[in-house]
C-alpha cells in the first residue's frame, strides 16, 4: 500500500496509484523522492500564469498548452509553480507535447518539484472526482477520530471528572505530554500519556522545553468571557516529544478546548486547578511516586523555590468531609491571599478525595519552625473562615529535607485526620499526636472498639442516659494529671462537686482513678473513642 500523508490528506504517490491516473500510465520524471508530499486539492488548467491562481498543495493537471514554446517560458512556468508550493505537476502527452521538453524536466528537478507525464489520455474530471472523493473520505475519517476523543472527554466530565482527567485522555490520544497554562504562561496542569514506556515526566518536559520552544508544538486558546484580556482564559499546549502531531490532533485540540472552556467558566477554576496539580505533586511525594531526587526540579516548575534550609510540611483538614466543590475554589483563593503575607516560600496543594490541603514551607533553620508555623496556621484558618468553613485542623510536621519530606507529609496528613475531634488550637504539633495516629491506624480493628467499651463503656452509657455528663470531667481530670484544684477551676466547679463526680466515675468504672496504669488506660480509651464511634 502506498504511504499516506498526514491524517486528513493523501500523498502524490497515493494519487498516482488511484485508478483514474493509473490508466494514464504515469511516469515520474523529476523529484521521485518527494512523492510523499500531501495533496490538498486538485486543479486542472492551461493558463500560462496559472500559478497565480493556486494557493499551494495542489496537484495540477495540464496538457501543457500554457507551458509556452520557448525554453525561457517553460522554465518560468515550472518555477512559478514550484515557488507557489504545489504538490506536483502532471502533464498529459499528446495534445501539446509528444515528450516533455528538457527545460521543463530540468527546472522541475532543480526545484525539487515532482513532475509526472501521462502517456495515455485520461478524463481530468474523473481524476479530480476520484482524488477529491479520497480527500473527503480521509477528512471524514479524521473527524470521526476527533469526535471519538470529544465523546470520551464528555463522558468523563458527565461522570464527575474534571480538567485533569480530560487532559490525561487528550495526552493519551496524542501520545505526547499536554499542558494547561494561563495566558501569561503560568502552568496550571500537566499530563502525560498513560502507560507509554520511556515517556518523560511532563513536568520535566515543561521545564526543559517551555522556554526554548519546540518545533511543531500545538497551542490552542481556551476562550474566556467577553472581549479584551478575558477573551483567552487559558491555553492548551501539546509538545511533540514522543510522536509527531497530525491535523487530527489540531481538530481534537479545538474540541477539547471547547469542553475545557465550559469547565473553566466556573468561578476561580484556574486557581483550584493549579492547587490540584500541586496537590497531586505533594500526594505523589507522600506516596513515594515522586523520586526525592526529582522533587526539587518539579517543585520549581510549580513555583516553589525554597532556600537551602529545611522544609516544613503542614496539612489543613476541614472538620467536615462534605464540602461543596465551589467552597473548595473559594477556600483555595482565600488561603492563597492570606499566605501572601506569611513571608516564607509556600507550596500549597489541594487533595479533594481526602478533603485536605497539604503544604510545604521553606524555613531558614529549624529554630524558625514555631514562628513560621504560627503565621502559616493563622493564614490557613483565616482563609477557611473567609470561605465560610470553620474549625479546620492544622498540623505542622517535623522540619526535614527533600529526601524525607514525603514521609513527613504522609505523617502530617495522617495526624491531621487523627486530630479531628481534639480541642481546637491554632495548630497541632505532629510530635504530640503519635498516640492519636497509632490509634487512628487501628480504627478498623475490632480490638480497639472492644478496648474502648471495656475501659469506659459504662461511662459512655451513663452519659447517653443521664446528666450531668461525666466524660468531660474525666477528660479534664486526666488532662491535668489528676490535679483536682486545676480541674475544678477549668470546669468551674467547687471542690466538693468535683469530688462527688470523680467518686461516681470510679464507681461506674470499678477502678481507682489515681492508679497510674488505670490513668494510662483511661487516657488511651478516651482518645480512641473518637476513631471508633
Amino acid at each position: 500500500m502506498e504511504p499516506q500523508g498526514p491524517q486528513g490528506t493523501i500523498t502524490v504517490a497515493r494519487a498516482l496509484d488511484l485508478p483514474a491516473l493509473r490508466k494514464g500510465l504515469p511516469e515520474v520524471l523529476a523529484a521521485g523522492d518527494r512523492l510523499d508530499r500531501p495533496v490538498r486539492w486538485v486543479h486542472a488548467g492551461e493558463a500560462p500564469h496559472i500559478a497565480t491562481l493556486l494557493k499551494g498543495g495542489e496537484l495540477l493537471l495540464t496538457t501543457g498548452l500554457g507551458l509556452g514554446s520557448r525554453p525561457a517560458e517553460q522554465r518560468g512556468f515550472v518555477r512559478g509553480l514550484a515557488e507557489r508550493g504545489i504538490a506536483a505537476l502532471v502533464v498529459e502527452l499528446g495534445a501539446r507535447f509528444a515528450t516533455l521538453p528538457a527545460a521543463v524536466v530540468d527546472t522541475a528537478r532543480s526545484y525539487g518539484l515532482p513532475l509526472v507525464q501521462l502517456h495515455r489520455e485520461v478524463p481530468f474530471v474523473a481524476v479530480t472526482e476520484e482524488i477529491h472523493t479520497e480527500l473527503v473520505n480521509e477528512h471524514y475519517a479524521l473527524l470521526r477520530r476527533a469526535e471519538e476523543v470529544h465523546r470520551q472527554c464528555t463522558e468523563v466530565l458527565l461522570g464527575g471528572g474534571g480538567v485533569p482527567e480530560v487532559l490525561r485522555l487528550f495526552a493519551g490520544f496524542t501520545g505526547n505530554p499536554v499542558f494547561l497554562q494561563t495566558p501569561d504562561g503560568r502552568l496550571l496542569y500537566a499530563a502525560g500519556p498513560a502507560g507509554r514506556t520511556g515517556a518523560a515526566d511532563p513536568l520535566q518536559v515543561w521545564e526543559g522545553l517551555r522556554d526554548a520552544g519546540l518545533a511543531g508544538a500545538l497551542t490552542t486558546d481556551i476562550p474566556g468571557q467577553g472581549p479584551g484580556p478575558g477573551a483567552v482564559r487559558a491555553r492548551l499546549t501539546v509538545l511533540p516529544v514522543n510522536a509527531p502531531l497530525a491535523p487530527v490532533h489540531r481538530i481534537a485540540a479545538d474540541r477539547t478546548a471547547g469542553l475545557l472552556a465550559v469547565v473553566l467558566l466556573q468561578a476561580r477554576q484556574e486557581e483550584e486547578l493549579a492547587a490540584r496539580g500541586r496537590g497531586d505533586f505533594l500526594s505523589g511525594l507522600a506516596d513515594g511516586r515522586v523520586d526525592p531526587a526529582d522533587a526539587p526540579a518539579q517543585a520549581r516548575v510549580l513555583g516553589f523555590r525554597p532556600g537551602p534550609g529545611p522544609l516544613l510540611p503542614m496539612v489543613l483538614r476541614l472538620s467536615s468531609d462534605l464540602v461543596p466543590p465551589d467552597s473548595w475554589a473559594a477556600l483555595v483563593c482565600a488561603v492563597q491571599e492570606e499566605l501572601a503575607a506569611v513571608g516564607a516560600p509556600v507550596l500549597l496543594g489541594v487533595r479533594l478525595p481526602e478533603g485536605r490541603i497539604p503544604l510545604l514551607v521553606g524555613l531558614r533553620d529549624d529554630a524558625e519552625r514555631p514562628t513560621v508555623a504560627d503565621r502559616v496556621a493563622a493564614a490557613l484558618r483565616a482563609g477557611a473562615e473567609r470561605a465560610g468553613l470553620r474549625l479546620p485542623v492544622v498540623v505542622a510536621g517535623a522540619p526535614t529535607g527533600w529526601e524525607a519530606v514525603g514521609a513527613a507529609l504522609r505523617h502530617a496528613a495522617e495526624a491531621a485526620t487523627a486530630a479531628r475531634g481534639l480541642p481546637d488550637r491554632t495548630w497541632h504539633d505532629v510530635r504530640q499526636l503519635d498516640v492519636d495516629v497509632l490509634l487512628w491506624r487501628l480504627r478498623s480493628q475490632g480490638d480497639l472498639a472492644a478496648f474502648v467499651d471495656r475501659v469506659i463503656g459504662p461511662l459512655i452509657a451513663h452519659d447517653r442516659a443521664s446528666r450531668p455528663a461525666l466524660l468531660p470531667t474525666l477528660e479534664t481530670y486526666l488532662a491535668h494529671a489528676g490535679r483536682k484544684a486545676e480541674t475544678a477551676r477549668e470546669l468551674h466547679l467547687n471542690r466538693q462537686t468535683l469530688y462527688d463526680r470523680l467518686a461516681r466515675i470510679a464507681r461506674l468504672l470499678g477502678t481507682d482513678l489515681e492508679d497510674p496504669q488505670t490513668a494510662l488506660s483511661l487516657n488511651l480509651a478516651l482518645r480512641a473513642r473518637r476513631h471508633v464511634s
